[in-house]
Parts: C-alpha cells; sequence; structure tokens
C-alpha cells in the first residue's frame, strides 16, 4: 500500500484553529467522525487520551502523533493537520507543535495496513521533508512531498535488505566457521512501544540513519503491531559488540545474556541514537544476566523510578487485568444460565451447560491472578509457583496442624506476592553459579525447589492464617448490622468514582470479588454497592449534558451521549475524558451520588450474584425495585450536582 492510499486529501486540515493540546484533539476527531473515518467518537478519542496519558506523542522538532488502534476506525487512515502559530502539546523537546498526524488503525488491521504506518513513521525521520510540509499550502503539495518520500525510501529499502540478507550471511558463515572479524562494529536493537504503531517504527529508521553515518552495522528488531519483524538470531547476538533495546513493554530480555546491554525508553532511540550507538560501542552497558539478578540499568528505565507502594499496584493490576477477562465473561455466562434456570427450570441443558460454564471460569479467578501478580514479579519462572500457589488457595485442605477451609481470594493474592519474591530469591541465590549451567536454572532449578517451596509456605503459613481469616470475615460480614453494611456500601461505591477505573476503583471492585468468591458466589451484596457505584459516574454526565447543555461544549455533548450506554454496562471508563479535564465537578459530582446510591444497596438488602453485567444483572437481582431506587437515586444526586455546580462552557450548545 502507498502511503498516500492513508494521506486522504479529504481529511486534511491545513489551517488548525485549536490553540492547547485537548482542542487539537477535538478538532482532528471531529473531522474524522464528519468523514466517516470513525463511528465512535468518544471511544477513539478516549484511547486517543489514553495513550496520551502514557507518554506525550510530541516527539519534539514541531511534531506531534496520536495514534490510536480500535474498534471505532473504519479504515486505516492519517489525518495530516497543521498549525502556523504552533500549539504547545506538551511536546518533549518543549516547543510548539506545527505538524500533527493523527494515526487512526481499525482493531485487527492487515499486515499492509500496519507496514504503511510503519513507512509513515520512517519517514518523518527526514528532516528535509518535515522542513517542506511546514511550508505546504494545499493538500495535494502534501501528497506530492510523501510520493517523493516514500520513493526514495522504497529504493532505500531494497537496498538495505539486500545488505542485510549479506551481512546475516556472513554471520551465520562465521558463526559456523571462526573467520576473519568484521571490518565494521556490529550492534543489535529491539524497539517497542505500547501500541506498536508509530514510535516503535521511528526509533528504528532512527537507530538505522545515525548508524549509517557512524560507519556502524546494525540490525534492529521491531516489536510492533504487526508483530516482531527482523527478528534477531542467536547469530545476530552472538557476532554484535552489545545490544541496544529502546522499549516502553516488556520484550524477550533472557536471549541477551552475558551481552552488554542498554535499556532505555523508546523516545530515546528517535532523539538520542548517536548516544546510544556511542555507549553501546564503548561498552558502557552493563552486562545482562538471563537470570534475572539485580544489575545496574539505565537511570532511564522506567521501573528504577517506582515507589514500593507503585511497585505493589502495578503487579496486583497485572494480576487483575489477567483475572477480569475470567470475571466477566464468567460472569456474564453464570448470568445467562440463572435467567435459563427461570425459564425452563434448574433441570434444562442450557441451565445445566452455562452454569457449568460460568463456574469453570469462575475457578481460574484466583490461580490466574496469583499467577499474573507472581510474573509481575519474578518474570516467567514465577508463573507455575504462582499459579499452583493460587490454587491451592482455593481449596480446602487438611494440614498437619488442623483441618483448614480455602484461604480464599486473600490468600491468592498472599500466594502471588510470595511466589513472585521467593522467585527473586533463587535468582540471587543462584547467581554466582557458572553460566554453563544458566539453562538448567530455568528448566529444572526454578520449576522443581519453586514448586516445592510454594507448596510448603502455602500448606504450613499461608492458607492456615488465611482460611482462618477469610473465614473470619465472612463470618463478620454475615453478622453485621444493616446500618454497618450501609456504611460499608457508601465506601465501596464512592472508591469506585474516586478514580474510575484507578487504585480506588480496583481496591473496592477487588473487594467485593474476593467476597463473592469466598461466598461460593451467592453473596452478592458488596457487587451490587460497587456495580452500581461504577454505573453513576457515565450515566451522571449523560444525564447532565442532556438537561443541562449549556454547561457542556458541543464535542463534550455529542460524546457524552453515548456514555448512557456505557454507564448501563458497568463502564465506568466512559467517565474519564470528562474527569480528565474537569476533575474537581465530575469526580466530586460522581463520588456523592456513588456514595449515596451504595448506602442505599445495603439499606435495601440488594443482592447482585454476578461480577459484571450492569443493567443485565438487574434480572438476577433479588431486590429489583431497590436495584432501581439506588440507581436511579444516586445518579439524579450527580447529575443536579454536576449541572448546577459545574460552570457554563465557553463553547456550548
Amino acid at each position: 500500500m502507498d502511503i498516500r492510499d492513508l494521506l486522504l486529501k479529504n481529511v486534511m486540515i491545513m489551517d488548525l484553529k485549536a490553540t492547547d493540546q485537548r482542542g487539537v484533539i477535538d478538532e482532528m476527531v471531529a473531522k474524522y467522525k464528519a468523514e466517516g473515518i470513525i463511528d465512535d467518537e468518544t471511544l477513539y478519542k478516549e484511547d486517543i487520551l489514553k495513550r496520551e496519558a502514557e507518554s506525550t506523542t510530541g516527539i519534539g522538532d514541531g511534531i506531534a502523533m496520536p495514534h490510536a488502534k480500535d474498534k471505532a476506525v473504519q479504515r486505516a487512515t492519517v489525518l495530516f493537520a497543521k498549525s502556523e502559530a504552533g500549539v504547545e502539546y506538551h511536546a518533549l523537546d518543549g516547543q510548539p507543535v506545527h505538524l500533527f498526524f493523527m494515526i487512526a488503525a481499525p482493531e485487527g488491521a492487515n499486515n499492509t495496513h500496519l507496514q504503511a504506518l510503519a513507512a509513515l513513521s520512517s519517514l518523518l525521520i527526514n528532516p528535509d521533508l518535515v522542513a517542506a510540509l511546514k511550508k505546504a499550502q494545499t493538500p495535494d503539495e502534501v501528497l506530492q512531498l510523501f510520493g517523493a518520500a516514500q520513493e526514495a525510501k522504497d529504493v532505500k529499502d531494497k537496498e538495505d535488505d539486500a545488505k542485510a540478507a549479506q551481512q546475516d550471511a556472513a554471520r551465520q558463515a562465521a558463526a559456523e566457521s571462526p573467520a576473519p572479524a568484521a571490518k565494521k562494529p556490529f550492534i543489535v536493537a529491539v524497539t517497542a512501544c505500547p501500541t506498536g504503531i508509530a514510535h516503535t517504527y521511528m526509533a528504528e529508521a532512527a537507530l538505522k540513519e545515525q548508524a549509517e553515518k557512524m560507519g556502524v552495522d546494525i540490525k534492529v528488531e521491531t516489536n510492533g503491531s504487526e508483530g516482531v519483524k527482523h527478528k534477531l538470531t542467536a547469530a545476530d547476538i552472538d557476532a554484535a559488540v552489545g545490544v541496544i533495546i529502546a522499549a516502553d513493554k516488556k520484550v524477550d530480555m533472557p536471549r541477551f545474556a552475558g551481552k552488554h546491554l542498554i535499556n532505555r525508553p523508546v523516545i530515546d532511540g528517535i532523539k538520542k541514537p548517536e548516544e546510544l550507538i556511542q555507549d553501546t560501542l564503548a561498552g558502557k552497558g552493563p552486562i545482562f544476566h538471563a537470570a534475572g539478578e539485580q544489575t545496574e540499568t539505565s537511570a532511564a528505565a522506567p521501573e528504577e523510578k517506582k515507589t514500593l507502594w507503585s511497585r505493589i499496584y502495578a503487579d496486583l493490576m497485572n494480576g487483575v487485568s489477567n483475572m477480569l477477562p475470567f470475571v466477566v465473561g464468567g460472569g456474564i455466562i453464570m448470568a445467562l444460565s440463572f435467567i435459563f434456570e427461570n425459564a425452563f427450570g434448574a433441570k434444562s441443558q442450557w441451565f445445566t451447560f452455562t452454569n457449568n460454564l460460568g463456574n469453570y471460569a469462575f475457578s481460574f479467578l484466583v490461580p490466574v491472578l496469583a499467577a499474573y501478580i507472581a510474573v509481575s514479579i519474578g518474570d516467567r519462572p514465577a508463573l507455575m509457583p504462582g499459579f499452583v500457589g493460587g490454587y491451592m488457595a482455593t481449596v480446602a485442605a487438611a494440614s498437619v496442624v488442623h483441618a483448614q477451609n480455602a484461604a480464599g481470594f486473600i490468600g491468592g493474592l498472599v500466594a502471588g506476592f510470595v511466589a513472585g519474591w521467593m522467585i527473586i530469591g533463587l535468582k540471587k541465590l543462584f547467581a554466582g553459579m557458572p553460566h554453563s549451567l544458566d539453562g538448567l536454572k530455568t528448566i529444572l532449578f526454578y520449576p522443581v525447589i519453586g514448586l516445592a517451596l510454594i507448596g510448603l509456605i502455602m500448606f504450613f503459613i499461608v492458607n492456615p492464617i488465611f482460611a482462618f481469616l477469610n473465614g473470619a470475615l465472612i463470618n463478620w460480614l454475615e453478622g453485621m448490622g444493616t446500618g454497618n453494611a450501609v456504611v460499608v456500601g457508601v465506601i465501596l461505591a464512592g472508591m469506585m468514582s474516586i478514580d474510575m477505573g484507578g487504585p480506588f476503583n480496583k481496591a473496592a471492585y477487588t473487594f467485593a470479588i474476593g467476597v463473592y468468591q469466598a461466598s461460593g458466589f451467592k453473596d452478592g451484596r458488596w457487587m451490587a454497592a460497587v456495580m452500581i457505584g461504577g454505573m453513576i459516574p457515565p450515566l451522571a454526565i449523560a444525564i447532565a449534558a442532556t438537561f443541562f447543555p449549556q454547561k457542556f461544549t458541543k464535542t463534550e455533548h455529542s460524546s457524552a451521549m453515548s456514555n448512557y450506554v456505557l454507564g448501563l454496562t458497568f463502564i465506568t471508563e466512559g467517565a474519564i475524558p470528562f474527569a480528565a479535564t474537569d476533575p474537581l465537578h465530575i469526580i466530586g459530582s460522581s463520588v456523592i451520588g456513588s456514595a449515596i446510591a451504595g448506602g442505599l444497596t445495603q439499606l435495601f438488602h440488594v443482592n447482585v450474584p454476578a461480577p459484571h453485567g450492569g443493567i443485565v444483572a438487574l434480572a438476577l437481582t433479588n431486590q429489583k425495585l431497590g436495584f432501581i431506587v439506588s440507581l436511579i437515586v444516586g445518579t439524579l444526586i450527580a447529575a443536579l450536582i454536576l449541572g448546577f455546580w459545574r460552570p457554563k462552557a465557553k463553547e456550548s450548545l
């Protein structure tokens, strides 16, 4: 696909009117919607803002490349926009941005589209092209400039591919039969960014271009949306004097054991390629150890900046995020089973099949949670002991101390952290072993010793302690009076709205899931509180935008309408774009409405025996009227507070 097939004249904006970052995004997204490139403006904008929240896409030199890949996109497109005055976009170099390339990639896009997007990213490394684009006045001129640049790049790519093939053959031959050293130094690199659309390929192009200028041979592996390209072979790695990792996500690291390795964010691959190559040639990168022992790494490495709490939270969220598909899938399938039970009876095949299927999914909740907490801490060697520890937490067993119940959800959390740090300890213990035994560590020592240790720890320590605590928690909750239950409901539901998907939200939801799982998937009192608490923020925004339109801009009003659907289906994240721009009024009103609704669910003794579903869960609740009243009262209070409290928008309807 020619890059000009993505740069459509009708979606170019040659004179942006917006004067700030949010305004630029709104203007470009609105253009996409008007031209039919996207069919869901809210979803696409939300994903754009999420990407900006990770790190700015203002890469410097007057360029920004906001991008998102989701189901709202109908066809792969690049929107070119230009601002003569420049816009403050929080770019890495602190300078105004003049050229914008908003990349829209459809979910499940084929490799042809992704290769074209990669080509665009690498073209923008050319300073002559960038300078010419800043002077362009018409869409036709933009297309002509990109066409000429693409043709020149195609020729260069063919030459580079032929050269790379020759170098690969030479390295393979050298590996099989010793030969004189190559005249040029050779290094390898890996580039990767979270979305794998733009920065991955820009870093690749920058490193290759700089290496050529410096007379250095380089092979760059890209971990992008189209998968791993130009994968580094064992011969490549053996022949290299050092390794550059320019990545903002995990890449396959054990293969680089024993090599000097520099680990930096992907943006350094774009902005500092000369520094990375020089440092690699000088051997400044520390020796990487595959077993995962603590090594000196770049000060820029993201993990070194984390506080203890942020590390614990990241590990916990890795477990929760991997567990959620089991929660959602199992919960909705189980909800359907209850509907089939009411319609066809408990002995019907429809009920039996769906109920069993939901239970099968739920049986993996704690093991998966524990396994991926462990992986986040100790990497792949921690997967198996984490999984086994989590499974042991769900099974009632008799220890040598006394018969015990299952340790449950809380025990599973502990099992994940124990397994992860246990593997870290084993890695340090084996750090002094000869490198010739590295292979035995992963295939023998870690699995066998890890399994034995986690079994002993769970059997004699974690299970007895947390089975007791788990039972005590359930007994306390079951004996709780209405007044205390209302207070807990207020707290849990309010937490759902504090950060709308962040630590407080996930902590409340995790607590409710834990009680629900420990009760044999029957006690859904706290699920009622957190579910309705999470439904209220997007619903309140939608209602406030409907009845107080003067308090919202035209773009916000349009986006708010989709929050009716998001709120009713318990997708709290629909409120995030609004909370990001107006946290005081959005979060303040939402917390009040959610807290009141959470308290009402406990006052009315609402029980929701499903961990997800939103309004669909109404069919399962024992107190349908209580569910509806709690939701309506909380939503209206939040909407009215927001409507009266929020100041009038500058460009409202």
